[in-house]
């Protein structure tokens, strides 16, 4: 059977206009091929968001694309977490949260929610650890020491007035917690507006103690409006060589303020490993290295997002039981 030529040129130019067309949607649909956003449930200059920025500007040399910082406080973190759930699962837009928002508020605050968290939100990877500090004010507040302020603490039940995130935040259980192992009662000061709030709260001399971490708070603290009674570290920080640790004093249960990277559940499995690899690669890089002990902020990966989600899985349960065993007024 003889084929006209008319017939295999018209063959000839339907195979070249497929293969172009092949060409262009795989180029359209290689990852990523636009900014990509990242939910940021503090305001600007908290230690979530100064981490995310951090880690998000070098992010963009790995993926060739903008990291875009979106700032979305309020409601415990549940708004940018259910913004992030609702936009379409395909890596363009994430989440950056705490122990606070990610979680404490899908065990205390699950009727809040629109959505499923636990089927809904992915880990990809940890980002960093900020060491919390055991701030006080200096504003009619005698104690320098640890030691001076527990004894205070324990003369005057009921008195000493400490800061936190909000009813139900990390940092309102992790004070409560400590309270409890150390003996002493304290009137809890709630505040909404993030780190940096309750650090000015200090300041004022609303509240006399609170648990701040180390990266919003260095420079108050060198200014003398603060005095630093003790870390919530491993080790002593360089920064402040003479302050013991809690662990060193005999409290072994505090943790630092960690911050992680969330994406929807039903993001492509090839996406994910994209983010988690341009991210990890990102934490190891000697300018995010170098930005992070600036700020006395800790890199800590996750060698995988499996590795990733088991540590999300321990964690959770570390601030499940945390909430069954250390008691606080009802969060509203």
């Amino acid at each position: 059977m003889k084929i006209s030529k008319a017939l295999l040129l018209l063959a000839a130019g339907l195979s070249g206009s497929l293969a172009s067309g092949m060409t262009a949607a795989s180029a359209q649909d290689k990852f990523p091929s636009k900014p990509i956003k990242v939910e940021v449930p503090f305001g600007a200059g908290s230690a979530t968001d100064i981490v995310i920025r951090i880690v998000g500007d070098e992010m963009r040399h790995e993926l060739g694309q903008q990291i875009v910082v979106e700032n979305k406080p309020g409601a415990f973190g549940i708004l940018a977490i259910e913004e992030m759930v609702k936009a379409r699962p395909d890596g363009y837009t994430l989440q950056v949260g705490n122990p606070g928002t990610n979680a404490l508020a899908p065990i205390i605050y699950k009727d809040k929610f629109k959505i499923d968290y636990d089927k809904e939100v992915a880990m990809v990877t940890r980002l960093g650890e900020v060491p919390l500090i055991l701030a006080a004010t200096t504003k009619d507040f005698a104690p320098k020491t640890y030691a001076e302020f527990i004894a205070l603490a324990k003369a005057n039940p009921g008195k000493v007035r400490y800061a936190s995130v909000g009813v139900g935040s990390n940092n309102h259980y992790d004070t409560e917690a400590f309270a409890q192992w150390a003996g002493i009662k304290m009137v809890h000061i709630p505040n909404k507006g993030g780190g940096a709030a309750i650090t000015n709260d200090l300041v004022s001399g609303d509240a006399q103690v609170a648990l701040v971490n180390a990266a919003s708070s260095a420079g108050v603290i060198k200014g003398g409006l603060l005095k630093v009674l003790a870390v919530m570290a491993d080790e002593r920080l360089a920064e402040y060589p003479d302050v013991p640790t809690l662990k060193e004093l005999g409290y072994a249960n505090g943790k630092g303020l960690w911050s992680a990277l969330y994406a929807p559940s039903k993001t492509p499995p090839d996406v994910l490993e994209a983010i988690h690899k341009a991210t990890v690669t990102a934490l190891k890089s000697a300018p995010v290295k170098e930005a992070f002990q600036k700020q006395m902020i800790k890199a800590v990966p996750n060698a995988s997002i499996a590795d990733a989600k088991a540590w999300d899985e321990a964690e959770r349960a570390y601030w499940k039981k945390l909430t069954e065993t250390v008691k606080v007024e009802k969060p509203e």
